[in-house]
């Protein structure tokens, strides 16, 4: 029989912690840009699921069915990150499991998570800005602009409880798809992989750190436009919710408890509960073993 095609979950384990010693060891330029390249991949994948299903966001009757068709297009930014290259602060934080083994100091962990969170702030907001300048929220005499509006303006009106329990459940799926793609040993598994779990988060709703990193954004920006903001007003966004929507609302309702929520979805939920299982006794196995053979 030829050699498996995959990782077993605790040969996972194992390329898991690796892995993040691997990224805590890089420079700190290349972090950045690394974290640069996946801020923009996961814009791309925010900005393109929305264009596909926008005319669907418009209407409640049509809203499950959008977001279906917009999970479907949006793993597409992860498959970039995990195979083309970059550093992704959503998926780093399963480096907590170094952690737990002794592998990676906090500090090596908060310096990886610093500047791979400044990138994915940079990269998304260049295609937030792009997007904006490109006039293409003008799709359907402004339509597109009023969901990502909307879409915004929903994401800035959660309460912090709400927005923390979005990101956990977000990111545990985000890096279940991370943890599986580093299972699969070929492109089409790696594909496969994360295409179904991110499928699941974005129907679901949760909510990813480093997307809203492009939806606020770009929703702020689109906003200053009368006809994609009056677009907003068409689709139900009230004018105290339209003008809720801003820069300080984005960070202190949204991304911080949203950050906060991926870091325990990720972190201890994939990262901490895999070692547990897995490596927390591996060593004490071993020898326990040794000792009977002798």
């Amino acid at each position: 029989m030829g050699e498996k095609n995959y990782l077993t979950p605790a040969e996972i384990a194992e390329y898991t912690i690796n892995a993040g010693v691997a990224k805590t060891k890089l420079p700190a330029l290349n972090m950045f840009m690394l974290g640069v390249l996946a801020g923009a991949f996961i814009a791309f994948a925010a900005e393109g699921s929305n264009m596909a299903a926008y005319n669907l966001f418009s209407g409640s009757a049509t809203f499950g069915l959008g977001k279906a068709l917009a999970g479907a297009i949006f793993g597409t930014g992860l498959m970039m990150v995990l195979i083309a290259g970059g550093e992704l602060f959503t998926g780093n934080t399963m480096i907590l499991a170094g952690i737990l083994d002794g592998k990676v100091t906090l500090g090596e962990m908060l310096r990886n998570w610093f500047f791979v969170y400044a990138g994915n702030f940079a990269g998304a907001l260049l295609i937030a800005f792009m997007m904006n300048g490109s006039g293409l929220f003008g799709s359907s005499s402004g339509l597109l602009g009023g969901v990502t509006i909307k879409i915004a303006a929903y994401k800035t009106g959660l309460t912090f409880t709400q927005a923390f329990f979005l990101g956990v459940m977000c990111n545990w799926l985000v890096c279940i798809a991370v943890w599986m793609c580093y299972g699969a040993k070929d492109m089409a598994g790696k594909l496969l992989a994360v295409f179904f779990p991110i499928w699941l988060f974005i129907t679901s709703g949760f909510e990813h750190s480093v997307a809203n990193m492009y939806y606020i954004p770009a929703g702020i920006l689109a906003k200053g436009t009368k006809a994609w903001a009056d677009s907003a007003l068409a689709l139900g966004v009230t004018p105290e919710k339209l003008a809720h929507l801003n820069w300080g609302t984005f960070v202190f309702n949204n991304l911080i408890p949203v950050t906060l929520g991926n870091v325990v979805g990720g972190g201890l939920f994939v990262g901490a509960a895999y070692w547990f299982v897995y490596i927390r006794k591996k060593e004490k196995t071993v020898v326990k073993i040794s000792k009977k053979a002798v």
